[in-house]
């Protein structure tokens, strides 16, 4: 399960299973699918396994700063441990699509292939109120594919206990977006619908599009 990866260090075999996992889930032609992108900068590191729909957040153990521009090689990989992990539902356009030109944002989105292993099943359970108020039970688990939308993860996991974005044109803001702190969940919504005027009314019809996992709190 990927939420099982938080904690784990860059070289872990149980990291390095599951993006062979991963790699052999969907095979593609990219070489090494399992060989990361490196961002590293004194405060976080982020593998980017953009074929894999994933992108992993180490965080430094104490006394550890790492550099800008690090390889892979020159990591200290015991002085590093996941601290949250987004999984990418991006859907490629057609050439003709006007969204596959433009932003730079769109452009870095599509770097990221989708997460090969869906549908993923996260352990929800416990209990929480309706818009009413009412506390009503939560299903043990929440199935996440490719065309969850934002009112299925409300319906599942009520409430956000935090959520933003979706303001200003349709062109130039971010989507919508709502987290589940207790249950260490994040999750970025796409399409015209999560954005502009009248975000928060439509976006309910809007599948995901990044979703982050983190230590719950």
């Amino acid at each position: 399960m990927a939420r099982n990866l938080i904690g784990l260090n860059p070289s872990s075999e149980k990291l390095t299973e599951y993006l062979a996992s991963l790699a052999f889930a969907n095979p593609i032609s990219v070489s090494n699918p399992t060989i990361p992108e490196v961002k590293s900068y004194p405060d976080a590191v982020y593998l980017n396994y953009f074929a894999l729909g994933l992108s992993l957040l180490f965080s430094p153990l104490a006394g550890y700063n790492p550099k800008s521009g690090l390889r892979f090689s020159e990591l200290t990989n015991d002085k590093l441990v996941i601290d949250s992990i987004d999984i990418y539902n991006i859907p490629k356009p057609s050439s003709s699509d006007p969204r596959s030109k433009g932003t730079s944002s769109r452009t870095a989105e599509l770097a990221f292939a989708s997460f090969p292993l869906l549908p993923l099943v996260l352990d929800v359970g416990g209990e929480v109120k309706d818009k009413d108020g009412n506390v009503v039970a939560r299903p043990a688990q929440l199935e996440i594919t490719q065309q969850t939308t934002g009112k299925e993860f409300v319906e599942c996991l009520g409430e956000p206990d935090r959520k933003g974005g979706g303001a200003g044109p349709s062109s130039g803001s971010i989507g919508i977006w709502c987290e589940w702190t207790k249950d260490g969940i994040m999750v970025e919504f796409g399409g015209d619908e999560a954005k502009g005027p009248q975000a928060w009314e439509r976006g309910k019809d809007a599948a995901w599009k990044v979703m982050t996992l983190f230590s719950a709190k």
